[in-house]
Formats: C-alpha cells, sequence, structure tokens
C-alpha cells in the first residue's frame, strides 16, 4: 500500500503542498449508472418530466458541482477548470442512464474528485428530479474512467 499522503507524520489530516509541482495538462473521466423503472425512463427521455428537462437539468447540476468540489471535500485544492462535460448514454433495454464527465485543468494537482463529484451530483439531480415518480431508482457503478498528467501519468480503467 502507498504512503497516504493527506495526513503528516503525527497523523493529523493535511491539504497536499503542491507548490514545487509542475503545471501540467491534466484531465480526468469519470461516471456511474442510475437504474429506474420504465416509466420514469421514458418520461426523461422523451423530456416530459413535470419539473422539465432532466438531462438538460443535471448536466448543469453536475458542471455547477465540478467547480466546486474544494468545498465539499475537505483537502481538495480549489481549481481554475478548463473544461468540464457531461455526457449521457441512455440503455433502453436495462432503462438505465449513465452520466460521463470529463472535466480538465492546467495545474499542479489532478481532476479526478471533480470528475467524480460531477457525475454523482448528475445523477443525484436525476434521481431528486424523478423521485416522485419512482423512489426505486438507484445510484451505481460511480468510477473513475481514466486519468492523465502529472507525475503519476495514466491510468485507463481496464
Amino acid at each position: 500500500m502507498s504512503e497516504l499522503t493527506h495526513f503528516d507524520a503525527a497523523g493529523n489530516a493535511i491539504m497536499v503542498d503542491v507548490t514545487e509541482k509542475k503545471c501540467t495538462e491534466r484531465i480526468a473521466i469519470a461516471c456511474g449508472s442510475i437504474a429506474m423503472n420504465q416509466e420514469t425512463f421514458d418520461t426523461v427521455r422523451n423530456r416530459t418530466a413535470k419539473k422539465g428537462d432532466v438531462l438538460g437539468v443535471a448536466r448543469v447540476a453536475g458542471i455547477m458541482a465540478a467547480k466546486r468540489t474544494w468545498e465539499l471535500i475537505p483537502m481538495c485544492h480549489p481549481l481554475m477548470l478548463t473544461k468540464c462535460t457531461i455526457d449521457f448514454e441512455l440503455d433502453e433495454k436495462l432503462f438505465k442512464i449513465k452520466a460521463i464527465a470529463t472535466t480538465k485543468v492546467t495545474g499542479q494537482t489532478g481532476v479526478e474528485m471533480e470528475a467524480l463529484t460531477a457525475a454523482t451530483t448528475t445523477l443525484l439531480t436525476i434521481y431528486d428530479m424523478c423521485k416522485a415518480m419512482d423512489r426505486s431508482m438507484e445510484i451505481s457503478e460511480i468510477h473513475l474512467m481514466k486519468k492523465d498528467g502529472g507525475k503519476s501519468g495514466l491510468f485507463e480503467r481496464s
């Protein structure tokens, strides 16, 4: 197991000092899914939900969350994101929606937490907007798909 970076020698939680790190282009892609009943899925796909365009609102929520990750996760650095996108894949057979968040920055630390926060918040927003139709929706499969840049280089989930 590698050394934990968010603790000092005495075991106190710390923010990692990135002062000496080079500024490099960094990218992260994270995703997750939400499963729902067919009626709810059809409502979201057809944009006929009473609360409006579910995926459009969820996309904006995910982007907003990525920009504020440092306010939610205690040891994250505030980052000036240069890109954040949210894409969707609709699975018509399993009635699932996959949210894929891509974040990018030129900086001294990575954007994995921003991508994960964006994907998760996107899915939570879908749940919030559809809960009156289907309280049994299930959010799952949240994970980092890819990250690149910085000292550790490329990671791609196999």
